[in-house]
């Protein structure tokens, strides 16, 4: 195996051993892990303990921690008004290469399941009460002050970022300003959400981005199901008419219509189609 393929498998924890890192956190935690609760992502595994709490594990190169730390989980603890998951503790260490951090925290047990996938193929059935859930928690966020900073995909969200992404993507010379930067989660999709009661969970990457990016998010991730892309802009309607809630809808498509987005993506038809429709209204301001 070459060293290129090699490193890429060892960065992907859903094929990679994980038996001794559990360990590690249960001695560290003095926790029992339920092993037959195992949930393994590419960059993550969690499970549930036996004093009814979460754990999640999470590694992370040291060059994607970035100058403001991987506390993300913790630092959410003091957010009032949000829906979310109890935070109890954590261990941090080194991996033994000295190239990557290994982070698990502990937090309360969710109180229900992820909507769905990141996303969805089909209608969640949720109720008017979610949704005011939802809408209470992201406005109680955005009201919170922080210097943490977002990362979304693990990458520092700046005013250049912003104005690169939909530049490129869109062949356009829109004034790309952001007005607002307010507290977000940064990843907000359907597998970060609960139902039927409202949670919103996995807070490593929060911090402030331009506004709207939560929401945009939400919606980018719905729009393989028309009607339900539709009540996230209903239910967000103050984030997409502001000029802020604009930019991050374009810098939302120009993710879903990346070059190597898969040319049968359910989402692209309709990101083009609001792309082209949001371009020229934020022309005409």
């Amino acid at each position: 195996m070459s060293p290129s393929v090699s490193a890429a498998r060892s960065l992907d924890l859903r094929v990679e051993p994980v038996d001794g890192v559990l360990d590690r956190v249960e001695r560290s935690l003095q926790v029992r892990l339920d092993r037959g609760t195992v949930v393994r992502k590419r960059r993550s595994v969690g499970a549930r303990t036996d004093r009814n709490t979460w754990v999640r594990i999470e590694r992370r190169g040291l060059a994607r921690i970035g100058d403001q730390g991987w506390n993300g989980t913790e630092c959410a603890e003091r957010l009032d008004g949000v829906a979310k998951p109890a935070w109890h503790g954590c261990v941090v260490w080194r991996d033994a290469d000295a190239t990557m951090m290994w982070r698990a925290d502990e937090t309360e047990l969710l109180p229900g399941t992820p909507v769905g996938t990141s996303v969805v193929a089909e209608e969640p059935q949720l109720s008017d009460e979610w949704w005011q859930a939802l809408n209470a928690s992201l406005d109680a966020l955005a009201g919170h002050y922080t210097r943490r900073v977002a990362t979304p995909d693990t990458v520092t969200i700046t005013q250049s970022l912003v104005t690169e992404s939909i530049r490129s993507a869109f062949a356009c010379d829109l004034d790309t300003t952001v007005d607002q930067w307010v507290p977000a989660h940064a990843d907000l999709n359907w597998a970060n959400v609960t139902g039927p009661t409202f949670s919103l969970f996995d807070w490593e990457d929060w911090g402030n981005a331009p506004r709207g990016l939560d929401s945009a998010s939400l919606w980018g991730n719905s729009l393989a199901v028309p009607a339900l892309a539709d009540r996230v802009r209903r239910e967000r309607r103050h984030d997409f008419e502001s000029r802020d809630g604009k930019l991050m809808t374009l810098f939302v498509c120009a993710k879903i219509l990346s070059p190597d987005a898969h040319p049968e993506d359910p989402r692209l038809v309709p990101a083009r189609e609001m792309a082209a429709r949001v371009v020229d209204e934020v022309q005409a301001e």
